[in-house]
């Protein structure tokens, strides 16, 4: 009969790691960081979409200062003015990128496990769903950087007062 260690025998537990306390004014700055790209990021996804209806759905492009006027649909090749649908793909691109870095920087200072990280990075291409994820996200980091920072006065050395 072979014995087989506890280890061996228990499942898996997970350690939850927690923020550092020291992190505090670091994590604060990530969350407004986070919020500003949350939001933006979120918001040229929803012109993403309405540009995908125009282009694939209507076969015109969102045209700015063209032949046809100030602000008009136009058919991709008589485009004169600036192309506001390219300007749209582009700025969503460069500012998911931002988005991500900002995901990863709070995500890793709040020391959360991976698939947090992969729920929050989601939040820039799925529509809508940047808003909710942030919103969700920044209360959790928020009440746990407060339960950290209040553990970590408890904990904290009185200092003799003069």
């Amino acid at each position: 009969m072979s014995e087989q260690s506890p280890r061996a025998t228990s499942p898996r537990v997970r350690r939850q790691l927690k923020p550092r306390a020291a992190d505090a004014k670091r994590i604060t700055t990530a969350l407004k960081l986070y919020r500003v790209t949350s939001i933006v990021t979120g918001v040229f996804l929803l012109l993403l979409c309405v540009m995908m209806v125009t282009r694939y759905g209507f076969g015109v492009d969102i045209e700015l200062n063209g032949a046809f006027g100030f602000f008009a649909l136009t058919p991709k090749e008589q485009i004169t003015g600036i192309n506001v649908s390219t300007v749209i793909l582009i700025l969503h691109g460069w500012f998911y990128v931002v988005y991500l870095f900002s995901d990863f920087h709070l995500w890793s200072l709040m020391r959360w496990d991976f698939t947090r990280f992969i729920i929050v990075a989601l939040g820039g291409v799925v529509p809508f769903l940047s808003f909710i994820v942030e919103r969700h996200y920044h209360r959790l980091a928020t009440a746990q950087l407060a339960a950290v920072v209040e553990a970590n006065a408890k904990n904290a050395p009185v200092e003799a007062q003069p």
